[in-house]
C-alpha cells in the first residue's frame, strides 16, 4: 500500500499554479544557468496522444498577449492562446 502527500498550498483556477517545490528546483536552475532574465515559459500545443503536447522552457522574451504570474520569485509565463487550457492546472516537482 502507498501513501501520497497532499500539499495544502493554494490552488488557484483563473491562472496556472506551481508548488513550491517546483519553484524551488526552477529558481535552482536558473541560478546554475547563472542568467537572471529568464523565464520559465509553459505552452499548449495541438498534437500527442491525448490532443495536447505540453512544453516547458526557459524563456526571456515575453510577447503580446502572455500572462507572466510570480511564484516564490519566479516568473511563469503563458501565452493567451495557452492559457484556458492551463488555469486551473498544478506545476510540480518530484525528485
Amino acid at each position: 500500500m502507498t501513501e501520497q502527500l497532499e500539499t495544502t498550498e493554494e490552488r488557484r483556477t483563473d491562472q496556472i499554479n506551481l508548488s513550491s517545490v517546483a519553484a524551488g528546483k526552477v529558481k535552482s536552475l536558473l541560478e546554475q544557468e547563472g542568467r537572471d532574465d529568464l523565464q520559465l515559459r509553459i505552452s499548449v500545443q495541438p498534437g500527442g496522444c491525448s490532443g495536447l503536447r505540453y512544453q516547458l522552457f526557459f524563456d526571456e522574451r515575453t510577447l503580446d498577449g502572455d500572462v507572466v504570474t510570480s511564484f516564490d520569485e519566479v516568473n511563469v509565463v503563458v501565452d493567451r492562446m495557452s492559457v484556458p487550457y492551463l488555469n486551473g492546472a498544478m506545476i510540480d516537482f518530484v525528485d
